[in-house]
């Protein structure tokens, strides 16, 4: 008998008939020996509908009234969805979050989960029954009612299927799986049947919306089977997985995220407690910073650029505009008519050529590339937002993901969870969203070459990087500053020992663009990796501040949702390491 955790949004219990047939699937389950758990959103847009009548009464709700209000959204759908199933002739009783036992932390509307009871969801299934659990919403250490914010259903389904030990969890939607693009944007998209949780934690940040991010996090951080598909087809969907399960494709998706907006912080103090400075005033505020590069300081100066989302322009430009101020730095420029173009894939590292492929498709469509970061499973780039689209039809293109490229057999990814001891149970209800960082690594063999004054023109990038390839030089981290005055700079780092083909070659593609070419043979790149790092505010500033405070100055940054990456001084690689690993807890 296996304890499986159904989800169903908002659009598979948009009305009656279709909650109904999403009974029926709960049903089918438990018939089939299995015990069930349903997660459900509130019906259709009634979300809408309940933040329009809020809007009717007040401008400025109180968050604490708006959680209030939201949550009843999700008990309409439990009460009616158990109905149907008792309807049916079963046993089905429906909770709220709070009756279930979810706590939350106090932060009105974006509430983050830390514990879960299980004992009371536990003997409603022992008795038979079918739990109907409400979705999105939990209850506070002093009894209020609280809103896990955007895609808390996803959420409260695999949490519930973390801490229940569930073998699978089944996230029911109106699409019927996870595709290579959003088929909206590109209807040659194709479903994949399997893909890795860092994967779907990179298209989940950037936009693809079948699932949040949180859910995601939430399902890598316990080891929750998570397979994704459709309400209304009887398709297999895609299964979600540890990367030693998943396939390893150089690409297997790309996305866009097209409400991002770019500040740049210009002429900053190259010197530690820069980075510090103004990403410590970001967290204070809550605001989660995506893309970072910092580029290479010159002449005592450098270049912090960042995004966030759109909506957090305002607030965030204020902020960089006071650091910018206190520490010196010759001004601040921004620009939201930016969308980011990624390429994610866990067999990336392993290819070669990945970054010149998808600057050439870039070129071809004459779209130009303002910002490059890149980590072990993903390149982006930040393009004009009206050229959003057409980059990714030219990336998905440029790596044929039209076309099936090898898929593991859906039973053959189905290896049941290992079941855990009960106090491996209780652990996982402490801090179930708490930052969780996996580990700190140190690579010091690499060097470091940098273009500057390369002109700012579309497929220059492709240009450095079609020459970089043809030359069999093995690249690891990317970064492409803002540009400034109709110039760029690109860097990035390749073995130590390519050094001198690396300098021959980037010479040569400096010559012929008037551009010029600096390098560093030794430089020390660390690399923080976990869960949660883009997530969670002021993840950073906990890498920049330790840094600053130990006299460390950063030379180069790149950002990822599940890692983090900076350069410094080789001299500083150990020093930086033991820094970092204790000040991560690592």
């Amino acid at each position: 008998m296996a304890l499986v955790v159904q989800k169903f949004g908002g659009t598979s219990v948009a009305d009656p008939q279709k909650i109904q047939a999403a009974a029926r699937k709960a049903i089918a389950r438990h018939e089939a020996g299995d015990q069930v758990v349903v997660v459900v959103s509130a019906m259709g847009h009634q979300t809408d509908i309940l933040v329009d009548l809020a809007k009717q009464i007040t401008d400025r709700p109180s968050a604490r009234e708006m959680d209030m209000l939201l949550s009843t959204g999700e008990q309409v759908s439990v009460a009616l969805f158990a109905m149907a199933i008792q309807a049916a002739g079963r046993k089905a009783v429906s909770l709220t979050g709070a009756q279930i036992g979810i706590r939350t932390d106090s932060t009105h509307t974006k509430a983050r989960i830390k514990s879960i009871s299980t004992d009371h969801v536990r003997n409603l299934l022992a008795d038979g029954a079918i739990v109907i659990a409400a979705g999105f919403q939990g209850i506070d250490q002093n009894g209020n009612i609280t809103t896990l914010g955007r895609g808390g259903s996803d959420t409260t389904a695999v949490a519930l299927a973390a801490v229940l030990d569930a073998d699978l969890c089944e996230i029911y939607t109106d699409v019927d799986g996870i595709y290579t693009t959003d088929p909206r944007i590109l209807p040659e998209a194709r479903r994949l049947g399997s893909i890795s949780y860092d994967e779907m934690l990179e298209l989940a940040s950037l936009g693809a919306g079948v699932m949040h991010s949180r859910s995601i996090e939430f399902a890598k951080k316990f080891g929750v089977k998570v397979v994704v598909r459709s309400s209304f087809k009887d398709m297999p969907g895609t299964l979600i997985l540890a990367a030693d399960q998943a396939v390893r494709r150089p690409a297997s998706g790309v996305a866009l995220a097209k409400d991002e907006a770019r500040i740049t912080l210009e002429g900053a103090p190259d010197q530690p407690g820069s980075s510090h400075a103004l990403f410590s005033a970001l967290a204070e505020s809550g605001i989660a910073v995506d893309m970072i590069v910092q580029n290479v300081g010159q002449g005592g100066q450098a270049d912090i650029s960042f995004t966030v989302p759109e909506d957090d322009l305002v607030v965030a430009l204020e902020h960089t505009k006071r650091v910018a101020a206190a520490i010196g730095a010759a001004g601040v420029s921004h620009d939201h008519g930016v969308a980011k173009v990624s390429v994610v894939g866990v067999g990336m590292a392993d290819a070669e050529g990945v970054a010149g492929r998808m600057f050439s498709a870039l070129s071809k469509e004459k779209i130009n590339v303002h910002m490059i970061t890149t980590s072990e499973i993903k390149i982006s780039a930040l393009v004009d937002r009206v050229d959003g689209a057409a980059a990714v039809r030219a990336a998905h293109q440029a790596f044929s993901l039209d076309r099936a490229q090898g898929e593991l057999p859906h039973e053959a990814t189905g290896a049941a969870l290992p079941k855990s001891s009960p106090l491996e149970v209780v652990r996982r209800l402490e801090g179930m969203e708490d930052l969780a960082i996996e580990d700190c690594l140190l690579d010091s063999s690499q060097a470091l070459v940098t273009f500057t004054d390369l002109p700012d023109t579309p497929g220059v990038a492709a240009e450095v990087f079609e020459e970089v390839g043809r030359a069999g030089l093995n690249v690891d981290m990317i970064v492409q500053s803002n540009p400034r005055g109709g110039r760029a700079e690109i860097s990035f780092t390749v073995p130590a020992d390519s050094r001198e083909q690396a300098i021959h070659v980037a010479e040569k593609i400096a010559a012929a663009r008037g551009a010029s070419v600096a390098d560093v043979p030794h430089v020390a790149k660390l690399s923080i990796t976990g869960v949660g790092i883009r997530s969670h505010a002021g993840v950073a500033d906990r890498l920049f501040k330790p840094l600053a405070d130990a006299g460390i100055n950063i030379d180069l940054v790149s950002t990822s949702e599940v890692r983090l990456n900076v350069i410094v001084a080789a001299e500083h690689g150990e020093q930086s390491l033991a820094v970092l690993r204790k000040a991560f807890g690592v």
